[in-house]
């Protein structure tokens, strides 16, 4: 047997589990799920930890064959847009842009608050330092955070800001050696800087207003997969927002079970995410306000074509509004 069997079956996770109140299986009386299957992207980003705690809840709310396939982080909105994964999460940003494009997503609830952080060199103290500077993104959906950032202050991150296309060991190279000014990252690379104390942190979405104020990240699917499978979307969903909560209170528990599962090579780093987060506070914010804040700045910033209220027709919180009022609190 297997080393996530082994753990995730263990008494750790089910001692968790039954401490807040996680039912092992789904409630009979219930509609059937239409389909046992449930492909999740697996991404070098351990903030979406809830994602892959949930594996063995997945399994308890009926579902027989639970795939995690590993997708590139930039292309997860793609992937489910396609049809090739049913379920994940991803950036405010990288919602709202794919859906002004058009995609056949649905964003269904905001997952937690807070996993990125610009970290810079020492031309770049505050965002109005970006001015004239390059910045490393992993893709176009971090792009729009740090055009977000700039709006906010009153740059034109079209014509103020030189952007690179970098992530990863490469992105966190380039700033220790300067060739950079600035790198939106996420766990655990933040972890990392700062114990090779590269750079300093010039926004934390997880403390700094506005930032902190809304969701960084949501769960969405396929349109199609929502429309053909009401039942297996809500028990998924279920399954992620109870698995948030045990990366809220028990930290420990998450970050073993995301390294012992071979999401994560580094326990350290892992655990030092969980505390670092705000997770568990799906019933505190609001899905609808982030992606309403984060649509205006992107439309401000020239990265989408759409209205915020346009946006916001790509959302389906009635499975979220059910289990705010079935899950305890």
């Amino acid at each position: 047997m297997n080393s996530r069997r082994n753990f995730l079956r263990g008494a750790t996770f089910v001692g968790a589990a039954r401490l807040l109140g996680v039912r092992a299986r789904a409630d009979g009386a219930e509609p059937p799920l239409e389909t046992k299957r449930l492909r999740i992207a697996k991404v070098p980003a351990i903030c979406l930890a809830a994602q892959y705690v949930a594996e063995e809840l997945l399994f308890g709310e009926g579902f027989t064959d639970v795939q995690y396939v590993e997708i590139p982080l930039p292309k997860v909105v793609k992937s489910i847009s396609a049809g090739d994964i049913d379920f994940s999460a991803d950036t405010a940003p990288s919602v709202i842009i794919a859906l002004d494009g058009g995609a056949p997503l649905v964003a269904l609830a905001g997952l937690h608050v807070g996993c990125y952080e610009l970290v810079g060199t020492d031309r770049v103290r505050r965002i109005p330092d970006l001015k004239g500077k390059t910045v490393a993104v992993a893709d176009p959906g971090r792009q729009g955070f740090v055009a977000s950032m700039a709006i906010q202050v009153g740059l034109d991150p079209r014509k103020d800001i030189k952007w690179v296309e970098k992530s990863g060991e490469e992105a966190i190279r380039l700033l220790a050696e300067g060739k950079v000014d600035a790198y939106l990252g996420f766990p655990p690379e933040p972890q990392e800087m700062r114990a090779k104390k590269i750079g300093h942190v010039v926004v934390s979405t997880a403390t700094d207003k506005p930032w902190s104020q809304y969701f960084c990240c949501v769960a969405f699917s396929n349109r199609e997969f929502i429309q053909r499978h009401p039942v297996a979307t809500k028990r998924a969903l279920r399954a992620l927002l109870k698995a948030d909560r045990i990366c809220a209170t028990e930290p420990e528990v998450a970050a073993r079970t995301i390294v012992n599962r071979g999401f994560t090579p580094s326990y350290q780093y892992a655990l030092q995410t969980m505390k670092d987060i705000p997770y568990g506070r799906w019933r505190e914010y609001s899905p609808e306000d982030t992606l309403r804040f984060y649509s205006l700045r992107l439309y401000e910033a020239g990265m989408i074509k759409s209205s915020p209220q346009k946006i916001l027709q790509g959302t389906d919180w009635r499975f979220l509004n059910e289990l705010k009022k079935e899950l305890k609190g």
